[in-house]
Parts: structure tokens; sequence; C-alpha cells
């Protein structure tokens, strides 16, 4: 199959670009959904368990049940599948054509079809971004296995910066399993080699996990979350070790310039600034150019 995409490509250099603008819109519609979603599922989840938990140290069932009582019920199934989508305002269903990526938005003009209430533009701009940034990883990396293991990191990515950016968390659930899809890609060689994809995990979790406590012991706070450790790890294991320097600096540049901005413009300094956008897109410029910038560094520096 990738044979005969590569021999497509050869002759039609647009094809392989344009199949991958359409399918990312449709993954970016996605990952509108996972960004919502996950995190409410992620709670509802928390407090189940604590519930548990408090009746295992507890043993004080009726305790239990009356807190129970008084948390919000979920009777209805709540996944990455169901519900359908509905209107935030009006609680309708959006129909099957609405959801049209891209498209969609501007077929309703931006507006729910039922209650007219204003739609976010943030909806359709995700799935233009993440068109955009689709077709560009298959432009760089080719349509072959490299090319669609970096769009699945792509992503990825996407969906951790507007989790990061809504709510502050990164969650296990996709940082853990892409850590260890990583390893196992790399494995084979997609990327990197193996060598390189496991001390890249290492070095991404062990140097951020090594400047947390640092800035804990100098500072009495806490500069970053767990969270922020587990993504560097995943990036390292799928880009390498001798990426996990240049997504740092990348990262840190990046943050310190829109954190910055923000406090000048009047952002509250006591405000944490969310660490994972700023790797996401890190490494999104790491997977596409980081060999060329890494070698362009060891040429301007030493003149390898």
């Amino acid at each position: 199959m990738l044979q005969d995409a590569a021999i497509l490509q050869a002759h039609y250099p647009l094809f392989a670009p344009m199949v991958a603008f359409l399918f990312g819109s449709a993954i970016g519609s996605f990952i509108n959904v996972v960004a919502y979603r996950l995190p409410i599922m992620l709670a509802r989840d928390w407090q189940q368990q604590s519930l548990e938990i408090l009746e295992d140290a507890t043993g004080n069932d009726s305790l239990v049940a009356e807190l129970a009582k008084r948390l919000p019920t979920h009777k209805t199934p709540f996944n990455l599948v169901v519900p359908n989508s509905t209107c935030p305002h009006c609680d309708v269903r959006i129909k099957p054509w609405h959801n049209i990526p891209i498209a969609g938005y501007f077929l309703v003009k931006g507006r729910c079809a039922s209650c007219q209430q204003a739609i976010s533009a943030r909806y359709p701009l995700i799935e233009v971004t993440t068109a955009i940034l689709t077709a560009l990883v298959i432009i760089v990396l080719g349509p072959n296995l490299e090319g669609l293991a970096g769009c699945f990191l792509l992503w990825s990515l996407v969906a951790l910066a507007l989790i990061d950016f809504d709510t502050q968390l990164l969650p296990d659930d996709i940082t853990m399993p892409l850590l260890w899809i990583g390893l196992v890609i790399n494995y084979f060689g997609v990327i990197t080699s193996f060598d390189n994809a496991f001390w890249g995990a290492c070095m991404g979790y062990l140097i951020l996990w090594t400047v947390f406590h640092l800035f804990k012991l100098v500072t009495g706070k806490e500069g970053m979350g767990y969270g922020d450790f587990k993504m560097l790890a995943m990036l390292g294991a799928w880009l390498g070790v001798q990426s996990v320097p240049l997504i740092i600096v990348l990262s840190s540049f990046a943050g310190a310039a829109i954190g910055g901005t923000m406090i000048i413009f009047g952002r509250d300094k006591a405000k944490p600034i969310k660490f994972g956008p700023f790797l996401a897109v890190a490494g999104f410029i790491a997977l596409l150019w980081g060999n060329k910038l890494i070698d362009m560094y060891l040429i301007f520096s030493f003149g390898a």
C-alpha cells in the first residue's frame, strides 16, 4: 500500500498532501471531541475512585453513600463515542452534515441550526490547523511509515496541547501509551534507533524531574507538573535522545517569550503557565526539522 502511495506521489505530487489534509481535518474534528470529553471522563473516574478509597479507608458505607448523593450522578454513558454531539446551549443533537469538518461550521454560518447561538471558532480552527500540519508532515517526511508515524505523533501533540491549555492536565491516558508506542515503532527504526529512543525517554523524564525538584528545593514551590516529565519522556521515545535538548531549548524560549509578553499585558504572575503546548510545538519542530537544526548548531558552534 505504501509503495502504491509512493508511485502515486511520484506521478501526482499533490495527491498525498491533499489526502493528508482531508484526513487531518477529520482527525482534527475528533481531537476537538477528545479535548472536551477526556478531562470530563477522567474527573468522573477520579470521583468514583475517591469514593471507593474512602469506603476502604473508613469502612463507613453510610458516609460514602451520603457523599455519593451530594455528587453529580451520571446515569448515561459518556465516552469518546457516546453520546452524540449536541449543542452546548440548547442540547439539541447536531445533524451529521453539520459535523462535516471545516465545511460544517460555514454551512451553519457559525451558529447552532436550532437555537442560533454562536459556535466557538475554535472548532474549525483546530480542524484547519490539524489538516495543514498533517499535510506538512507528509510533505516533509513523505508518504511512508515515518510519515504515518509522524502524523500520529502530531495528532497526539495537538490533543495534549489543547487539554493542557484548558485544564492544566497532561493525561497519562495519552502520554504513557504514546511513550510505549514510540519505543515499539523505533524498535523497528521507523524514526530513530531503539537505543536513541530508549535513552531519549530516560533523559526526557530525568531532566525535567531534576529541574522540578531543584526548583522546589530553592523556592518551596512546584514549577511544573509530573505530566510535563512524562510528555518529554514520550517525545524522547519517539524522536531520540539527540532531540531532547533541542525540545527543551525551543519550548523554554517559547514559554519565556509568550509568558513574558502576557505579563507585560497584565497577566497575573502567580498564575502558572501551561508548559504542555510549548512542548508540543517544540516536539513538532523537532519531528520535522530536528536533525537539520542540530546539524546547523554543530556547524555553527564547532565547524563540524
